[in-house]
């Protein structure tokens, strides 16, 4: 029986390079943010690539979960979500059969990376708040409470965090998930040319370094409202052993 997992992050995130990670291992299949037409299409939302994303993808949600729980040729099926693309009051049922992960990131670090991309940023384009609403939801209808990961804990010690999802999760170890070959993949997004190029330029996970943030007024009020629902699932997250 093939395992889904479904990685649940927000944007500016680690997101790419962990589908990345879970593609290396040989019994892995992947699919990159499956729900971004929906979300497009539903919200008018003006992306880059938007009509290109929105030809390349069904628009209807419940054709989405019927791939999601489709066939797979493969042991393990990676699936990459962002939360804003969930909105609220959507049927979440079907994520009952998925072994479901949470990566978060703290929100100055989203905010300052989104805004090298995107002119502004609201609350609902990060997906933060979304992110422990739909932790708390996934709970109470698996029965269980998700694995939370932080994405500067990977970078402090991919092989030690990584290694403790696996275990977390039921996974068998792959020393495969901490290089990959540099370039783009015939499994990523339509999207990919606007917003993955370090990703691209990338072999691994890179070692976090620490930099200074510089953050309009309203975008720091954004991460102080936003710091909250962090921490709050930050409180959950593994650790290395």
């Amino acid at each position: 029986m093939t395992l889904r997992i479904a990685m649940w992050s927000g944007p500016r995130n680690i997101s790419t390079a962990m589908m990345r990670a879970w593609e290396s291992r040989e019994d892995c299949s992947v699919i990159d943010e499956p729900f971004y037409a929906c979300y497009l299409t539903e919200t008018g939302a003006q992306h880059p690539c938007r009509e290109a994303i929105i030809a390349s993808q069904p628009t209807v949600r419940e054709v989405v979960v019927g791939q999601l729980n489709g066939p797979v040729e493969a042991d393990i099926f990676y699936q990459k979500h962002m939360t804003h693309h969930m909105p609220r009051g959507c049927d979440l049922r079907w994520t009952s059969a998925l072994c479901n992960v949470f990566l978060i990131r703290s929100p100055e670090h989203v905010i300052a990376s989104y805004l090298q991309k995107m002119p502004t940023v609201a609350e609902a384009d990060i997906g933060i708040v979304r992110q422990r609403e739909l932790f708390d939801e996934i709970t109470r209808i698996t029965g269980t409470q998700p694995p939370v990961i932080d994405g500067r804990d990977v970078l402090d010690n991919p092989r030690g965090l990584l290694q403790q999802l696996c275990r977390t999760i039921g996974v068998a170890w792959s020393d495969n998930m901490l290089s990959w070959a540099q370039g783009s993949r015939k499994s990523d997004g339509v999207w990919a040319s606007h917003w993955y190029q370090s990703v691209w330029a990338s072999s691994g996970f890179e070692a976090y370094q620490s930099k200074p943030i510089e953050l309009s007024a309203s975008a720091r009020a954004l991460a102080d409202a936003m710091q909250p629902h962090y921490e709050a699932m930050a409180r959950h997250r593994l650790r290395a052993w």
